[in-house]
């Protein structure tokens, strides 16, 4: 078993760092809401720090599971990050889902320490983390993959190596361009099929036989027809996700007009105070244009004004 560290204990976080306690590994906790980190502790031999920096000085690899690319940079390169107190072949395994070209600025300042670095995010979203079934797309040197690997098995069961440092953010990154376009294309889909008399249940198994069948819309839909946005990937983080992805083809000169559109519909979703649900309550917006509700026909009112 392992000395190992996990940071941020959220949604995701928090059940990959359980899994990693109950796999035996001693895991070194911290989280900004220490309330996260005592939870934990019933799962096995972790211990609560008080700082990035203290979990460091207890490891030999850390995860880190954060919202975005500040809390990322904070908690790696920080005045109490991770940088200041690991030691020589440490490695620091992002699972976050940030700027690629930071996270190979944030690879290059830990290999001046002899600190080792992957970008790992993952996808899978609560479902995945609670059951262990992550898929990893992981870039950094594939030595260093290889050697912490074993440590991977207790989040997920699919893992891609994609090359060097920002290659896994990319992955992920090209992944979820997908997904963003996806939920908006189901939003104007079961929004016009709704309103012109199209029962939604009726609707997705038509979906589901036919050309146009996805796994996204077969998962979200039902949640939608019950008006059930709990948070499984929330909307804010998939909105920040893609203007990664907007920045990224700015970068590479690649035009990604859906992607524009899309993000901006998620980020009115989020004017609206949606972006703490999951994502497919952006379908509120369109919902709210053209006055109809996407719900289980056995309550359908369609025309709600």
């Amino acid at each position: 078993m392992a000395n190992l560290g996990f940071i941020g204990l959220g949604i995701m976080g928090g059940p990959m760092a359980r899994h990693l306690l109950q796999a035996g590994h001693e895991v070194a906790l911290w989280s900004y809401t220490s309330g996260k980190a005592d939870r934990l502790l019933q799962y096995g031999k972790g211990c609560v720090c008080a700082s990035p920096s203290e979990v460091a000085s207890r490891s030999d690899c850390v995860f880190l599971c954060v919202g975005d690319t500040d809390m990322s940079k904070q908690v790696i390169l920080g005045e109490s990050g991770l940088i200041t107190a690991g030691r020589s072949g440490l490695v620091v395994v992002d699972c976050s889902t940030v700027s690629p070209n930071a996270s190979v600025e944030m690879a290059s300042k830990l290999k001046q320490h002899d600190i080792d670095f992957l970008d790992a995010p993952c996808t899978g979203s609560k479902n995945g983390a609670e059951n262990g079934t992550l898929t990893f797309m992981v870039g950094g040197k594939e030595d260093v993959f290889e050697k912490v690997k074993p440590y991977f098995l207790a989040m997920g069961t699919q893992f891609y190596y994609c090359g060097p440092s920002g290659m896994g953010l990319h992955a992920k990154l090209s992944q979820n361009l997908i997904i963003g376009n996806l939920i908006n294309t189901f939003n104007e889909s079961f929004v016009l099929s709704t309103k012109a008399g199209v029962a939604p249940e009726l609707m997705l198994e038509i979906l589901n036989n036919s050309a146009a069948r996805s796994g996204l819309v077969a998962i979200k839909a039902p949640q939608v027809f019950a008006r059930d946005f709990s948070t499984h990937f929330s909307l804010k983080w998939l909105e920040k996700d893609m203007v990664l992805m907007l920045e990224s083809a700015a970068a590479l000169n690649v035009p990604t007009p859906l992607t524009a559109l899309s993000q901006q519909m998620l980020r009115a979703a989020i004017a609206k105070g949606y972006g703490e649900q999951d994502i497919c309550a952006s379908v509120q917006v369109l919902e709210e244009f053209a006055h109809v509700e996407v719900k289980a026909s056995a309550t359908q009112d369609k025309q709600l004004g």
